[in-house]
């Protein structure tokens, strides 16, 4: 290439990057968003200090080459950051929101490191909570790189919003800002899945023959066009003279073949309680089979009645949770929603709907005791998560992250649905999207005589 032509090639290759810059420019909403171009001094134009009340509760928070730095004073306690009230917003259009931070000593980052995106109409907040950009996604080793990032749509009545960058408690670490950004986007595709609950109560039955009758449910579901269905628990010994005993086989074994078949033909998830033989152990253990009908994961029973350990069965140990085409599953067994922790064992886990085959009963409340239709929807609402019980007693039913109930059987027999939307994240009226929030704001180090 000729001297001409190089400097021709430069000069289009500098042109070229200057309409990115500015197209990149015109879509970004946030002003002075690399923290590390513009040196030490005061904070950059259009962000403000964002601080506690209290004044011997803030943390100190500085310019540096490399940044915005966030550390700790003498108090651990401390808390600070930065924001800046964002213009130019269009409700209902969809905004990916960025940033990126480092980690210092930071023993926490989930709890600690938060960016906060709260939509305004007038200068006014819409929700007092605001929502919180998923993250930190946490990666290096010796400073630790933090990722956030997330797509939000404004709500229609939103004209602006406040974006702030907050660390909490650093307890003698920091926390270098380095970047943020929020620009439009197409809004995040929804995640629909047919989800479904079996009620049926077999009589002077048989093994096999229940085997048949819950086969005849899994067609049902197929016809319907769920995507998943939830059986009962031990569904082999159900209103048969067998006992658990007499029903448990291997896993996988002969039941999970015939239930798999089921799977396969209608080309859908099935959950299935069912009595498994271990070697010398016996298991009351819920299986996942896939579209294809194979074993996709199991849940042996954790909490155990004197009606099961006095006959021998061995809990299990173990909260797994299983991925699927739709998103990510748990389950627990009756006696498991007695106690609040195996649900949140499930939720921390990233666990988006959490089966529940169970012999119990869900029945409302009587004589003013709580029973387990609101003890159920009470597990769904702590954990924000789906919650969907397959009962003998009761209602089957589905309940939402916000504890209500979308489908339920109401005395009836047979396979009772509801389309839910994975991708909806609907906040409680003061506190916010729980499911984003509650784990930020556990004290699992104060929690120590739940284990002992």
């Amino acid at each position: 290439m000729s001297g001409t032509g190089l400097v021709l090639g430069m000069l289009l290759l500098l042109a070229a990057c200057a309409a990115a810059q500015g197209a990149e420019a015109e879509g970004e909403l946030v002003a002075n968003a690399r923290f590390g171009e513009a040196g030490e001094g005061a904070l950059p134009a259009r962000w403000a200090l964002w601080a506690p009340l209290w004044e011997k509760a803030r943390a100190a928070v500085r310019r540096v080459p490399e940044g915005l730095l966030v550390e700790a004073t003498e108090e651990p306690f401390a808390v600070g950051g930065v924001s800046q009230d964002v213009k130019d917003v269009k409700g209902g259009q969809a905004y990916a929101v960025e940033a990126a931070c480092e980690l210092r000593k930071i023993a926490s980052p989930l709890r600690s490191v938060m960016v906060r995106l709260g939509w305004t109409k007038k200068g006014q907040l819409i929700h007092p909570a605001g929502w919180l950009v998923r993250g930190p996604i946490v990666d290096g080793v010796d400073g630790v790189d933090g990722k956030f990032h997330d797509v939000l749509v404004a709500p229609a009545e939103a004209d602006g919003a406040t974006l702030s960058l907050e660390v909490k408690w650093p307890q003698g670490g920091s926390v270098l800002w380095k970047r943020v950004s929020m620009r439009p986007t197409d809004p995040p595709k929804p995640r629909k899945v047919k989800v479904g609950t079996v009620h049926f109560r077999p009589k002077d039955s048989t093994p096999e023959r229940n085997l048949e009758l819950y086969c005849e449910k899994i067609d049902a579901a197929g016809k319907l066009g769920l995507d998943i269905v939830c059986l009962p628990e031990a569904i082999t010994m159900v209103g048969t003279a067998r006992s658990c005993a007499d029903v448990a086989e291997p896993i996988p074994g002969p039941s999970t073949q015939r239930l798999g078949e089921a799977a396969r033909r209608n080309r859908l998830w099935v959950v299935a309680g069912l009595m498994e033989r271990d070697g010398s152990r016996l298991y009351n253990t819920a299986v996942l089979l896939d579209r294809q009908g194979k074993l996709a994961g199991k849940y042996r029973k954790i909490h155990l009645p004197r009606e099961e350990w006095n006959k021998g069965v061995t809990p299990g140990h173990e909260y797994p949770v299983f991925r699927t085409d739709f998103g990510i599953v748990a389950i627990q067994i009756c006696y498991d929603w007695f106690f609040p922790e195996a649900a949140e064992a499930f939720a921390l886990a990233g666990a988006e709907i959490l089966f529940a085959p169970t012999w119990g009963t869900t029945f409302a409340d009587k004589e003013g005791r709580i029973e387990g239709e609101n003890v159920f929807r009470t597990r769904a609402r702590d954990n924000g998560l789906y919650l969907v019980p397959s009962v003998f007693d009761g209602s089957s039913m589905v309940i939402d992250p916000l504890g209500r109930i979308v489908a339920s059987n109401r005395g009836q027999e047979g396979v009772f649905w509801a389309e839910i939307d994975l991708s909806v994240r609907e906040p409680l009226e003061w506190v916010g999207h729980w499911r984003d929030i509650g784990p930020r704001d556990r004290m699992p180090e104060t929690y120590r005589s739940l284990a002992e």
